[in-house]
């Protein structure tokens, strides 16, 4: 009785064998170049993460808007000179709109006592759907509702949200389009409510 014939005797075994190992260096140096020229890929941090507008100066009289708030009561603009007033445009059915306002919420906690106030003007909306939000969110600046849009021909600028700076006289003079983080507000609108201290 004959032995089994051992593995690599066989002119086509080693062959075969030869084979697989250069294919299993090869695959090994793919893996150590794509290791080297591909770049490594970071998760973004949580800054990059944190996007924000970045306010802009600018300088124009606030526009007259006489509206009602969600009681129906009259309410105006003129009626805050003398305060700082930040005014933000938004929408219920707008997503960086709703995103931004427990944001806008906790500056305000934290600001309202210096000479400043913070009103939401909704865009379109019933007075009960703002109402549910407002509540919904424990928000506790003044909401007015604005269903012909006037704010924001007011402003000329139709995009949601925007945001407005007013100071004491009246004078528009700081804006932004889109949605604010708290390190953004701290470092362009605190150091105005600061200077009337």
């Amino acid at each position: 009785m004959s032995s089994p014939p051992r593995f690599g005797a066989n002119p086509r075994s080693r062959a075969r064998l030869f084979g697989l190992m250069l294919i299993g260096a090869g695959l090994f140096l793919l893996g150590v170049v794509a290791l080297i020229l591909i770049p490594k890929i970071k998760p973004p941090s949580a800054s990059a993460q944190a996007r924000s507008v970045v306010p802009v100066k600018v300088d124009f009289p606030a526009p007259n808007l006489e509206l009602n708030d969600l009681q129906g009561n009259p309410v105006s603009l003129a009626d805050l000179r003398g305060q700082v007033v930040l005014v933000n445009n938004w929408a219920t059915w707008c997503p960086p709109c709703r995103a931004e306002m427990p944001t806008l919420e906790a500056y305000y906690q934290a600001h309202r006592g210096q000479n400043f106030t913070l009103v939401a003007i909704e865009s379109g909306d019933s007075a009960e759907n703002v109402g549910a939000f407002v509540d919904q969110l424990n928000l506790s600046f003044p909401a007015w509702l604005d269903p012909g849009g006037a704010s924001l021909q007011g402003f000329s600028n139709p995009a949601l949200p925007n945001s407005y700076v007013i100071d004491a006289d009246g004078s528009a003079i700081l804006g932004w389009t889109g949605a604010i983080d708290s390190e953004t507000l701290e470092k362009y609108v605190t150091p105005i409510l600061e200077e009337g201290l």
